[in-house]
């Protein structure tokens, strides 16, 4: 195998290799897509309901010894 074949063979599998990245990369952009969505929802369902004078979550709430 000659120089120029096997450079030719390095560079198909490094196409690859960009090409798979790239099918990931998507995949994750429309998942944190999906997750920006959902947070954002649950944020302003929270917001909602302390607007709506709800009571608050029993983390923010001080223990009865203080």
């Amino acid at each position: 195998m000659d120089r120029v074949e096997a450079l030719e063979e390095r560079v198909a599998h490094l196409m690859r290799a960009v090409e798979d990245l790239s099918d990931v990369v998507a995949r994750q952009a429309g998942e944190i897509a999906g997750l920006e969505r959902r947070v954002r929802l649950l944020m302003e369902r929270a917001a909602e309901e302390e607007a709506l004078g709800g009571a608050p979550p029993e983390a923010n709430v001080r223990p009865p010894h203080w």
